[in-house]
């Protein structure tokens, strides 16, 4: 059998990260076995589906490397093709016309709410002559569900789950305007489109035994289903926004990479031994259903951090600049081809630091600041620490030394250091405040390497300015 999956967000918000998840696993399950991996985007609720929701599902997807191998299939599109269905199962006798008023139906879930019933719906018009409708009311057609017996779920994560049927009621499965609801659009669109395994939340786990039924009286044997219990927050509580449930689009300005973000997702609840960082070709080796457990996963931003961090340290450095430089852009500062150049050169020493592309793009300013920098307060005093005469004497030196290396630099500030009698750290420390604005860098020769030799003098001798000392000999 060839694998056939299908994610299928309803376009009502944002991709949110249970959604994320739910799409990675499929995408995977069918990479992993050689399958296609389908979109269907559910917008047969007109009044809550909006065309930004359906861009955002679409980039979130893209960003995270999880486009579909076909084009989206939408539902609302086939709505004629679902209508075709219920009138089958109408005439197969499987599906009936139901007459009931609104105030007839709340009587029935009252009694039923009183009686301590799931059922709700009572089947009054199960076997009923429509003869006897009553004139001017337009009647939904109703699922005949079966009335005993149970119904067994054979889910490749939850194992064999049994539903009696006396709990499952007649669905609905055309509304009175002609409309299908979601578990009618659902199996028609399973069937048409050859889905073989159905992957999603374990929320949807009731929903599976109705359908299953639906896909039999349709005369097509369901597909494999597999939920996968939903993601918790760090405390065990339902994820909520304080806790990470938020949509993608949030965790890419966040600055975290696609990569981690997929490594951590698929850690939500799949295990292969006591594997953390898992690339995605491991990741499509490794992945199947039975890797999947049945406790519901803690979403903890720590890990998640912890995973970004070092996916940011094995990421290309010319990547980290395309990735960096919009950002840096947007807060107002040129990335000209020098800027570019710095950046790409101070890359190796800036991405240890971060752990998120944020915290890597604000380290880089070292490197973009139009002079004359600013000056963070650790950093002014130590600049004001600074004895007399010993950061003009470092730029006069740094003036003839060649070549302009980290080994000649930090060769060049020991002798001066010694030779006013100071231990590195007394010129070294208000040596990188002048340079970088800052009293923590990357590697201080580094630095300065990268900036070169005419930058660094420049920002040393505003720094004396601003201190209104003698400016640095150039």
């Amino acid at each position: 059998m060839s694998v056939v999956v299908r994610f299928a967000p309803s376009p009502t918000g944002f991709l949110h990260i249970g959604g994320a998840r739910t799409a990675l696993f499929n995408w995977l399950f069918a990479r992993h076995h050689g399958g296609r991996y389908l979109l269907r985007i559910e917008d047969t609720d007109r009044q809550r589906s909006t065309e930004p929701a359906i861009r955002a599902i679409l980039d979130g997807l893209d960003w995270l490397g999880l486009a579909a191998d076909d084009p989206p299939v939408f539902q609302f599109q086939r709505v004629e093709r679902h209508r075709q269905a219920a009138l089958e199962l109408l005439d197969q006798d499987h599906a009936y016309r139901c007459y009931c008023q609104p105030a007839e139906l709340e009587a029935m879930r009252a009694e039923a709410r009183a009686a301590g019933r799931v059922r709700a719906y009572d089947g009054r018009w199960r076997d009923r002559d429509p003869a006897t409708a009553p004139p001017g009311v337009d009647p939904v057609i109703r699922f005949k569900a079966p009335l005993s017996g149970e119904t067994i779920v054979a889910d490749r994560v939850q194992g064999d789950v049994r539903f009696a049927n006396d709990q499952l009621d007649d669905m609905v499965l055309l509304r009175a305007d002609g409309t299908p609801t979601y578990m009618l659009a659902v199996v028609v669109d399973d069937i048409d489109m050859g889905i073989t395994h159905v992957i999603r939340g374990d929320d949807h786990l009731v929903n599976a035994a109705r359908q299953a039924n639906l896909f039999e009286a349709l005369g097509r044997v369901p597909p494999v289903f597999a939920h996968i219990p939903l993601i918790h927050g760090a405390d065990g509580s339902k994820l909520s926004k304080r806790h990470g449930a938020l949509g993608v689009d949030a965790y890419r300005d966040q600055g975290y990479l696609p990569e981690a973000l997929r490594n951590y997702l698929l850690r939500l609840g799949w295990a292969h031994g006591d594997e953390e960082v898992i690339s995605t070709e491991r990741a499509i080796e490794w992945f199947d259903l039975d890797g999947i457990g049945r406790s519901s996963s803690r979403f903890d931003f720590a890990r998640l951090g912890s995973l970004n961090a070092h996916y940011i340290k094995e990421a290309a450095d010319p990547r980290l600049v395309d990735l960096v430089a919009p950002r840096l852009e947007s807060d107002g500062h040129r990335i000209d081809e020098t800027a570019r150049a710095r950046l790409e050169a101070g890359m190796a020493g800036l991405k240890p630091r971060a752990k998120t592309l944020v915290e890597l793009a604000d380290a880089a300013l070292i490197y973009v600041r139009a002079r004359p920098l600013p000056i963070e307060a650790k950093a002014a005093q130590l600049l004001d620490a600074a004895p007399d005469g010993l950061l003009q004497g470092a730029a006069a030196a740094f003036a003839s030394l060649e070549p302009w290396s980290e080994v000649e630099l930090e060769a060049c500030c020991r002798r001066l250091a010694e030779e006013a009698g100071l231990g590195l750290g007394k010129l070294a420390q208000p040596l990188r405040a002048a340079v970088t604005g800052r009293s923590a860098s990357p590697g201080l020769f580094e630095v300065m390497r990268v900036l070169g030799r005419e930058e660094v003098a420049g920002r040393i001798d505003d720094a004396l300015r601003g201190l209104g000392r003698n400016a640095a000999v150039q």
